[in-house]
């Protein structure tokens, strides 16, 4: 389960990004963007992202998870698009050299500190 890998870096990054000067500072969110191809499975990200936080800044933070489409580029005209399948051609030219510039990230948006 790649997840818990995933969510115990998410912890080390918020909890790095948590000004020094705030005092007992609690994380009531964290905003995620995760591509539909990064292979997370949103249930088990959570799960283990509610086990790792226990006694941290971040317990009983909500994981605020936005899906990214898989975005292709054609390298031949430049169209940009969205695909759902895995049908990778140039619906503008046809062509089949493409590159993926979306749907893999896994990346935090921000971090909302409770008040």
């Amino acid at each position: 389960m790649h997840e818990m890998g995933i969510a115990q870096e998410l912890v080390r990054i918020a909890l790095e990004s948590i000004p020094e000067d705030i005092d007992n500072p609690k994380v009531e969110k964290l905003n995620l963007k995760i591509g539909k191809l990064a292979a997370v499975v949103e249930h088990s990200l959570t799960f283990c992202f509610e086990i790792i936080t226990k006694d941290t800044p971040l317990e009983g933070a909500v994981l605020d998870i936005t899906e990214v489409p898989v975005g292709i580029r054609c390298k031949g005209c430049n169209r940009q698009w969205e695909v759902d399948q895995p049908a990778f051609q140039c619906p503008n030219c046809q062509e089949a050299e493409v590159e993926m510039i979306s749907g893999r990230e896994i990346e935090i948006i921000s971090i909302e500190l409770a008040e």
